[in-house]
């Protein structure tokens, strides 16, 4: 698990780059196996969702603006770059739990984000969670017999 969270926090701090810079992601991409020691990270993972996150971009920004209250333009870069990876997960990676997700982007805003992002964070991804993966939501909430 720590070789996907620092993928993540890899991946975070690229589609940031990404975000604010406009260059190209194999471009960035080229320059994070470059610059940070990959033998600890899952490699695969850190380039699947950056790669996938710009290429899936209208459909992420549509699912998350559905649960916000400012459009995709407004939001940090930091908070949206974890709410579209967030949402990149919930479509792309059902085989990652809907609580690790969440957490995962939680814990990065706490890193990355403003001093209480990370509750705007949780709200968004807690929602997308219900609406993207309800059955998976519904069967942690039902009760055990």
């Amino acid at each position: 698990m720590a070789a996907r969270r620092k993928a993540r926090r890899l991946a975070l701090q690229a589609l940031y780059q990404w975000q604010v810079s406009s260059s190209p992601v194999n471009q960035i991409e080229a320059e994070f196996i470059a610059d940070h020691d990959m033998t600890k990270v899952d490699g695969e993972y850190f380039s699947e969702v950056l790669r996938g996150v710009p290429t899936s971009l209208t459909e992420l920004d549509k699912q998350i603006e559905r649960f916000t209250d400012r459009p995709t333009a407004e939001m940090t870069p930091i908070e949206l770059a974890i709410l579209r990876m967030g949402a990149y997960e919930f479509m792309h990676r059902v085989d990652v739990p809907f609580k690790v997700i969440i957490n995962e982007g939680v814990e990065l805003s706490k890193v990355f984000g403003a001093s209480e992002g990370h509750r705007y964070v949780n709200g968004v991804l807690d929602k997308l969670a219900q609406a993207l993966r309800a059955p998976e939501v519904n069967a942690g909430r039902q009760p055990k017999s």
